[in-house]
């Protein structure tokens, strides 16, 4: 599977100027490849190709978006296997989720947006009626709202899925008529190089798709300073995205921000049997879904302590349910967590909580393999809202439950929320209750872009992103081409 990676610029694959640098399997720490290692100029030949392509590419047709787009989908359709092991062997997923949420989900979001092409993208506004004056004679002013490209997006893109995350940049972007430079994670850029192979041959012209990657912070500045960009669409740390933000404040230019998160799930006393159960099914897939590297997992478990040792139990023994290891072995849940620094990272955290007070519950200590970069599930019990642990994204398989007492189920209302907004993030939240218009009404004062009520799956049309330090703007669904263009208002007399 080793291969040498070249640079997508201009239509053309480039030899890096910087050379290449090895990317490494969390399971086996063995080299899965050479990624190319851009240079400053390098990267602003590549904004400069995409400015040139957007003049042409900006004034097809829906009907040639869309066909680019559905071939593309097509073309990783037919090489879900080999691109499936490549994804695995860059993230150390498990096969089903290497297969089912990366490499499927971005075929799914190409074939999306290849019908989103389609989408009017005029909306007629009621007439106006004005009165005689300095702007002109009386008379009915029509008036109608379009869409239009914003031009050349830099997609930066987070190393947790290397395959749905740029696709969910990269099809609306294309789809709306703009063209794009991408700058994968350094982690795993080689699928981002794989994803522009099968647009090449699914027919998308020379510039509209260029791809960039580098180990320094160099090589994501220039995709951002560079002046043929007029947008940047970040996933990953609020940190950096605060440090883009200011880049981009320079220049005005647009912004979609996808940050960190540390999703509050709410358990009120209320849930029966069954519900606790889902409850616990929803906190617990934190620990094995991307080895709880994942902003909208609900990591900060907020419970009424009617039920806090019922959901304790369950959470323990689902932990036991969980086989950690090689995640190409039949039956393996959780796998790797990206790198050796960011292991040393979330055990960091496990650490401070014992510091802190909290309860370990399970986990907490490295599992027993030579190889691999391996975190155990880890349940942080008896914590309150003022704790580290509580407070910061650790991005990793560890939850941390926060008990509260109510002596009424008004007063329960309102610690809950309150302990949901005691926090910088607003990504999503959860609450689980067996009341659901209790629910809803709680979910209405929850600060975050997102609320499941009983439930951790999402609708995929729906409107994704944060409030507060979680984020920028929305994507997702028909939200995504309105993220990639520009409203003009174009009006006539009547």
């Amino acid at each position: 599977m080793t291969r040498t990676e070249r640079l997508f610029i201009g239509g053309e694959w480039t030899e890096p100027d910087g050379g290449h640098y090895e990317v490494i399997d969390p399971a086996t720490e063995e080299v899965v490849g050479l990624a190319p290692e851009a240079s400053r100029e390098q990267v602003h030949a590549a904004a400069s190709a995409a400015r040139e392509a957007f003049a042409t590419w900006s004034r097809t047709t829906p009907e040639e978006r869309a066909g680019v787009l559905s071939r593309a989908a097509s073309v990783l359709r037919r090489d879900t296997a080999a691109l499936t092991g490549l994804a695995q062997a860059e993230t150390g997923a498990t096969t089903g989720t290497a297969r089912g949420m990366q490499v499927a989900v971005a075929v799914a979001r190409f074939q999306r947006y290849a019908k989103g092409a389609l989408e009017p993208v005029e909306e007629a506004l009621p007439p106006q009626i004005n009165e005689a004056g300095p702007m002109g004679k009386a008379g009915v002013m029509g008036a109608v709202a379009i869409r239009q490209p914003v031009g050349v997006v830099t997609c930066i893109t987070s190393y947790n899925n290397p395959w749905a995350n740029p696709a969910g940049k990269v099809a609306p972007a294309l789809a709306m008529g703009n063209t794009v430079v991408v700058k994968p994670a350094p982690q795993d850029p080689l699928s981002v190089y794989r994803m522009a192979a099968a647009l090449e041959e699914a027919g998308a012209p020379p510039g509209v798709v260029n791809v960039v990657s580098g180990t320094g912070t160099g090589v994501g500045e220039a995709a951002v300073d560079s002046p043929d960009v007029d947008m940047v669409s970040f996933t990953g740390s609020t940190a950096v995205g605060q440090r883009i933000g200011e880049v981009c404040g320079r220049d005005l230019k647009r912004q979609l921000m996808e940050l960190g998160g540390k999703g509050a799930a709410i358990v009120l006393d209320d849930v029966d049997d069954e519900g606790l159960a889902a409850a616990a099914a929803g906190i617990g897939t934190t620990f094995s879904f991307y080895s709880g590297q994942i902003c909208t997992a609900p990591t900060r478990v907020l419970v009424q302590r009617g039920v806090y040792d019922a959901l304790l139990e369950k959470l323990t023994a689902y932990i036991g349910y969980l086989k950690v290891g090689d995640p190409r072995e039949q039956g393996t849940i959780v796998g790797p967590v990206i790198s050796a620094a960011h292991r040393d990272r979330i055990e960091s955290y496990v650490d401070l909580g014992r510091k802190e007070g909290a309860r370990v519950v399970a986990g907490g200590e490295r599992p027993p393999y030579a190889k691999g970069f391996y975190v155990a599930p880890t349940l942080l019990a008896d914590c309150t809202n003022d704790m580290r642990v509580v407070r910061e994204e650790i991005f990793g398989p560890v939850v941390v439950v926060v008990p509260f007492d109510a002596e009424t189920p008004e007063a329960a209302e309102e610690t809950a929320v309150s302990l949901a907004n005691d926090s910088d993030y607003g990504l999503i939240d959860y609450v689980f209750s067996g009341d659901v218009a209790r629910a809803f009404r709680i979910a209405r004062r929850l600060r975050a872009g997102g609320v499941g009520i009983n439930t951790i799956g999402r609708n995929m049309e729906a409107p994704f992103g944060g409030f507060k330090r979680s984020g920028v703007g929305r994507d997702v669904g028909s939200y995504a081409l309105h993220a990639y263009s520009e409203l003009q208002a174009v009006v006539w007399p009547g």
